[in-house]
């Protein structure tokens, strides 16, 4: 696998997170609130999603006008673009 494949693979774990953490954006945003540090918070979210650091760490990045429909259809586009991607280039 390719150094581009790998970057590919790794753009498209965090995207499928988002998409998943908007879907479960309740759990998510209790996770956070619940947290007395970001530490603990990205913990909560790694443990929440079954994800690693950097995931947990997007989720916490995203802001929250960006857990909407609209932007979780543009993100589950990029992850079938992205998919696609990886099919083609095996």
């Amino acid at each position: 696998m390719d150094e581009g494949d790998l970057q590919t693979k790794q753009k498209l774990m965090i995207l499928e997170t988002l998409v998943q953490a908007i879907d479960r954006r309740e759990e998510v945003f209790t996770a956070i609130g619940d947290s007395e540090n970001m530490v603990e918070a990205m913990a909560r979210v790694a443990q929440l999603l079954g994800v690693g650091e950097d995931c947990s760490r997007a989720v916490l990045d995203m802001q929250a006008r960006k857990f909407t429909r609209d932007q979780r259809k543009i993100l589950a586009s990029h992850v079938e673009q992205l998919r696609s991607k990886l099919s083609r280039s095996h």
